[in-house]
């Protein structure tokens, strides 16, 4: 195989190689994973050259640098992979939280929606509460679940629940996340509030 050229000059200055190698003696690696020790840097190319593959620079900054016989074509594809990985655990997910009330008008429910949708697209979990308090706690669970799913409805985006609707000491939560197996739908228009339905309180 030779030596192998450097495809652009980003990559001869991210990973140098062969001749490219400026120290005088390298610790080498061989292939699979061998120690090959201390060597001068013309016997760790004749060593990779005799081998088929390339010396390539894995830690410069080391004493002596440490290079390990590779394919470049090998080298570049785990590099890649590396890099892939390092992008995206770098993301970090977040729990968004947005609450609605029973009385939250139709407006404020369709802004509160697309902030979620939003919040999905981004790769966050968002978590949705009914806040609820006073004698709205004492209401009928299956009543307040469904108030609660009016909402998850206009969300104009495709999703999946994380965590199921439960109720807890503040009114009912459920947590959901971006799943692009959905196709995304236009946000359908909340019922209009049930007559039994409580009107929400202006303090």
């Amino acid at each position: 195989m030779g030596f192998t050229k450097y495809t652009s000059q980003a990559e001869k200055t991210r990973a140098r190689m062969n001749e490219g190698i400026r120290a005088p003696e390298v610790r080498v690696i061989g292939p699979e994973g061998e120690n090959f020790g201390i060597l001068a840097i013309s016997a760790a190319i004749a060593k990779a050259q005799e081998l088929g593959l390339d010396l390539i620079e894995i830690s410069p900054n080391a004493q002596p640098p440490v290079c390990k016989i590779t394919d470049y074509g090998k080298f570049k594809y785990e590099q890649k992979k590396k890099d892939k990985e390092i992008k995206s655990k770098a993301h970090v997910t977040e729990t968004k939280v947005t609450q609605v009330k029973i009385g939250t008008s139709e407006r404020d429910m369709q802004i509160k929606a697309g902030k979620a949708a939003a919040w999905l697209k981004e790769g966050h979990r968002v978590r949705v509460d009914l806040f609820l308090w006073g004698r709205y706690k004492y209401m009928e669970f299956g009543f307040l679940k469904e108030r609660l799913e009016r909402f998850l409805a206009v969300i104009p985006e495709g999703y999946k629940i994380a965590e199921p609707i439960q109720k807890g000491l503040k009114g009912l939560s459920v947590s959901i996340e971006r799943d692009p197996s959905k196709k995304t739908s236009a946000p359908k228009a909340p019922k209009t509030p049930d007559p039994v339905a409580p009107a929400e309180d202006h303090a």
